[in-house]
């Protein structure tokens, strides 16, 4: 298959439109593509583009739209990783997953074990970094469509955004220690709902005030009777997920 490039100006076949500045970097200096190569753009909104490179200067790369293409299919269940901010590059690696597996948003939430705070995120630039891996991911895997990175809120007002629109299936991962009230991810019935929420801890887990606070909002579950490390449970999960629902 052609080179795949995020273009999110991408509209109808016929156009000619510039490559964003790191897109085009990646034309060039990596690919080491020229004028006249054939590559895929899509627009991160589900649409894709057959496309030849028609300009290549030094601070721009354009492109001709020649044709639409199918789009990778969306995963039939709209599933919402709501994850808690993990330390170093795990979030990273989470951002990357999830998108391969066909999440539909990431939202951050900072918790009581969460070792970085909202303003420490913000700072740091880490929502753009997160929104740069979801493009690389999406391009990587053959979607079209690139799952917005929220902006990193507070688990409280997670939880009153939650309560306030009451849509879907909403499920928050514990450990099997959690107590009665979790129930295995095997049990959820196998009618697949229209969206989905998934909740998943920071490495030090939730505490017991967090798993009590989100009793109005959401189904406790569990995922056996192992501890699975934070940065792998969100792709374990989903992969369960789509499965019981069978996406797979």
């Amino acid at each position: 298959m052609n080179a795949r490039f995020h273009a999110p100006d991408a509209r109808a076949p016929g156009e000619e439109i510039a490559l964003p500045a790191e897109e085009g970097r990646h034309l060039t200096r990596v690919l080491r593509l020229d004028v006249g190569d054939d590559v895929r753009v899509f627009d991160g909104r589900g649409h894709e583009f057959a496309a030849r490179v028609t300009q290549v200067e030094r601070d721009s790369v354009r492109v001709r739209l020649e044709e639409a293409c199918q789009a990778a299919r969306e995963a039939s269940v709209a599933v919402s990783l709501a994850q808690a901010v993990l330390k170093g590059d795990r979030m990273d690696d989470v951002v990357r997953d999830a998108v391969m597996m066909g999440v539909a948003a990431i939202q951050p939430i900072v918790t009581t074990r969460t070792e970085v705070s909202l303003a420490t995120l913000a700072r740091g630039a880490r929502r753009e970094r997160w929104e740069r891996v979801a493009i690389a991911s999406a391009k990587q895997c053959g979607r079209a469509m690139v799952p917005p990175v929220r902006e990193p809120v507070a688990l409280d007002a997670f939880l009153s955004s939650l309560a306030a629109a009451r849509d879907g299936l909403v499920l928050m991962l514990v450990e099997p220690s959690a107590g009665e009230a979790a129930v295995p991810l095997s049990s959820l019935e196998p009618e697949p709902p229209r969206e989905a929420t998934l909740l998943v801890g920071p490495e030090g887990g939730w505490t017991a005030e967090e798993i009590a606070a989100v009793a109005p909002v959401c189904r406790l579950v569990s995922l056996g009777g192992r501890t699975l490390r934070a940065d792998t449970m969100a792709l374990v999960a989903m992969a369960a997920l789509f499965s019981r629902w069978g996406e797979y």
